[in-house]
């Protein structure tokens, strides 16, 4: 219910699921969590294109606005014709593959915060917006549910949703971050023109 993969496989969620997670504490990875999420990892990895298409088409499904930050899907309406982009399907792969090195480095939390630092940059120089950085572990998850069969567990969501938190709220630090030193650059390049003014005596 609420994420099946059935007809368009798209329903909306209901309120409390898509309620924004700002106020929550920092996320903590325990090792359970850890464990569960590589175990788990093996499965998905397997239908990686395929989780990624589901995830942005729910997406642009559940929050539309979210297109605007993608140029070129900005102007489509037909999710059909989402489903079959080479496009969508090439960002889908890139966002499966920034989880895939996340999944990669649960053992070397401080190489995950750098990737995730790092990508929180990047957003802010595509001009994507932190609030829309907790919709896409959502979506991800409705799309691996089904995969995941019976392997599905409260506890197995709750691993994925705190990885998602974890790395979401390092993605914000690091979008914060960015955005500050472009102020800074842009005060200090306004303050460090030279008056033209003649102020020889």
């Amino acid at each position: 219910m609420g994420c099946a993969i059935s007809g368009s496989g798209l329903t909306p969620r209901t309120a409390a699921e898509s309620r924004n997670t700002e106020d929550e504490a920092p996320a903590r990875l325990t090792p359970d969590h850890i464990q569960l999420i590589k175990e788990s990892w093996k499965v998905i990895q397997e239908d990686i294109a395929k989780v990624g298409i589901i995830m942005f088409v729910r997406l642009f499904e559940t929050h539309p606005e979210c297109k605007d930050v993608f140029f070129l899907f900005r102007d489509v309406e037909d999710l059909e014709r989402l489903r079959t982009s080479r496009e969508l399907r090439a960002h889908g792969l890139r966002v499966m593959s920034f989880i895939e090195k996340s999944v990669a480095r649960l053992d070397q939390l401080e190489r995950l915060e750098i990737l995730a630092r790092e990508l929180g940059k990047s957003h802010f120089r595509y001009n994507a917006p932190p609030k829309y950085f907790g919709y896409v572990g959502a979506e991800f998850i409705c799309a691996v549910r089904p995969i995941l069969k019976d392997r599905w567990t409260p506890e197995l969501e709750q691993a994925w949703k705190t990885l998602f938190q974890y790395v979401t709220g390092i993605m914000k630090d690091g979008y914060l971050e960015e955005e500050r030193s472009k102020r800074n650059q842009t005060l200090t390049s306004g303050k460090e023109r030279p008056d033209k003014r003649n102020t020889a005596i």
